[in-house]
């Protein structure tokens, strides 16, 4: 598949199965994701592969982070939590390891980590491997950011569950991509 193929095909995957990602894949991966541009060569992107019992470490790490917000979780509310780490066999945190006060603004180096996290989608669907990226709250607490090993000025770009693609795949309808495009506001 050529690289245009790929970015205009490529869709999320929401339910994935084993295997996961092997060895090499996960390789051929980042050698994507560290090709993405990056403003003043800073490469703030650092990836966490989860397997195994470490997506249940990172399910436990998510209960913790809603039981310091909310002491009353309710216990199946906390077990949604612990199992959204198990929806595929491999998780990949990406995470922007931001340098504040650097000339390279903080949003460029969040961007150039959100660039890696799309050329590892691109990739993982010319691979064959399904992709879905997800953030939502946990992306964005502090204690979940720090039992990861990063500060709270680092920024969690993404958690890439990756998979083999398991059920039906959804079709994006197609896009005119005039439709996005604008125009200089005369003045």
């Amino acid at each position: 598949m050529n690289a245009i193929e790929a970015i205009q095909q490529r869709v999320s995957i929401g339910v994935l199965g084993d295997p996961a990602p092997s060895e090499e894949q996960v390789e051929a991966l980042l050698a994507a994701a560290v090709r993405a541009p990056d403003h003043g060569v800073l490469r703030p992107w650092r990836f966490l592969i989860l397997t195994g019992k470490q997506r249940e470490q990172l399910g436990n790490i998510f209960v913790s982070a809603l039981r310091q917000s909310n002491p009353d979780l309710s216990e199946q509310e906390a077990e949604r939590a612990a199992c959204r780490p198990l929806r595929a066999p491999m998780l990949m945190v990406a995470v922007a390891e931001v340098e504040e006060g650097h000339r390279i603004p903080v949003i460029d180096q969040i961007l150039a980590t959100g660039a890696a996290v799309q050329n590892i989608m691109v990739a993982a669907h010319a691979m064959g491997i399904g992709a879905m990226w997800r953030t939502g709250d946990m992306a964005q607490n502090v204690h979940v950011k720090e039992a990861l090993g990063f500060a709270a000025k680092d920024e969690i770009v993404g958690f890439l569950y990756l998979g083999t693609p398991a059920g039906s795949i959804k079709r994006v309808p197609t896009l005119n991509p005039q439709d996005y495009v604008r125009e200089l506001p005369s003045q």
